[in-house]
């Protein structure tokens, strides 16, 4: 494992929204969902594609505190640009769980 410095740790921007919409992304080369997620008055809402669909439903994701970094440059998927990368832990069959916060905390909120 390489090893990184607590400075090049302290650059990626991780920070806590809510799922406000979630639907199915049929262009999308693997099973995945459009989210829009709120990060908050600062940063606003962010689109991303995400493979969960695994795990989740659509509509169990929508009002879901996630954990995504939001300083990754936008990245063009199919028909949609992304604007952040929403975190999780594949299982042993591959499947995404989401990396989430157990208590309710403020959106915009930077992992530190």
């Amino acid at each position: 494992m390489e090893t990184i410095t607590f400075d090049e740790f302290t650059k990626v921007e991780l920070r806590v929204g809510r799922v406000v919409s979630a639907k199915p992304f049929p262009e999308a080369r693997k099973p995945a969902y459009i989210l829009e997620v709120n990060f908050g008055e600062e940063l606003g809402i962010k689109k991303s594609s995400a493979q969960l669909t695994g795990l989740y439903k659509p509509e169990e994701l929508v009002g879901k505190l996630v954990v995504a970094v939001v300083n990754f440059p936008k990245k063009q998927i199919g028909p949609i640009m992304s604007e952040c990368l929403v975190t999780g832990f594949a299982n042993e069959n591959g499947d995404v769980a989401l990396c989430v916060p157990d208590k309710s905390v403020p959106l915009g909120s930077k992992l530190f």
